[in-house]
C-alpha cells in the first residue's frame, strides 16, 4: 500500500511518529518553553508568515560563538510555537555552526527536498510529517528562518513569502 508522495505505507512506525508529532506539538504550544522576552539580548529578528499571519520576535544572547540564551515571543499557530519552543531547545548552548547545520537539518526534514539527519534533530524529527501539508511547512519553518537571519546578524524582518 502507498501513502501519501508514493512512500510505502507502514502501521506501526507511521502511526507511531504521527501520535508523536501530535503530542509534542500540543505539549510545546499549550507550555512553550522560553517564550519571553530576553533582556540584555545581543541580537532580535522579527519573522512573519502572511499566510496565516504568525508572528515571531526571536532574541538571542551569545558567548562569543555559543548561544548563550534565547527566547522568543509573538503569536501563531500550534505548529509555529510549537516549532519554536523546540528550536530554542535544541540551539540553546550550541555553537553558530552547530545552530546552522540544525536549520540545514530541520529545513531539509520539512521540505523533503534531500535527506535529513534525523540523529542530529532528536526530537525535531517529529516535524517529520510536516511536509504532508504544504501550507503548514511555512508554519514550522518560520522560527528557523528567523534564526537563520538572527545567526547572521540581518537587518530586514524575514517573511516567509
Amino acid at each position: 500500500m502507498q501513502g501519501a508522495r508514493g512512500r510505502a505505507w507502514r502501521p506501526g512506525l507511521d502511526e507511531a511518529m504521527r501520535d508523536l508529532y501530535q503530542d509534542m506539538i500540543l505539549s510545546h504550544n499549550k507550555s512553550p518553553r522560553n517564550k519571553r522576552v530576553l533582556e540584555g539580548a545581543d541580537r532580535m529578528q522579527e519573522g512573519f508568515n502572511p499566510l496565516c499571519g504568525d508572528r515571531l520576535t526571536l532574541f538571542l544572547k551569545l558567548d562569543g560563538e555559543r548561544i548563550a540564551d534565547i527566547a522568543f515571543t509573538g503569536h501563531g499557530c500550534a505548529i509555529d510555537t510549537a516549532s519554536a519552543s523546540m528550536m530554542t531547545e535544541a540551539v540553546k548552548g550550541k555553537t553558530v555552526p552547530e545552530a546552522l547545520a540544525m536549520y540545514e537539518h530541520f529545513h531539509h526534514l520539512v521540505l523533503r527536498d534531500a535527506p535529513a539527519d534525523t540523529k542530529a534533530l532528536g526530537k525535531l524529527a517529529a516535524f517529520s510529517g510536516v511536509g504532508e501539508f504544504p501550507a503548514r511547512v511555512k508554519c514550522a519553518t518560520l522560527p528557523w528562518h528567523t534564526l537563520r537571519a538572527t545567526l547572521r546578524d540581518e537587518k530586514r524582518p524575514v517573511s516567509t513569502e
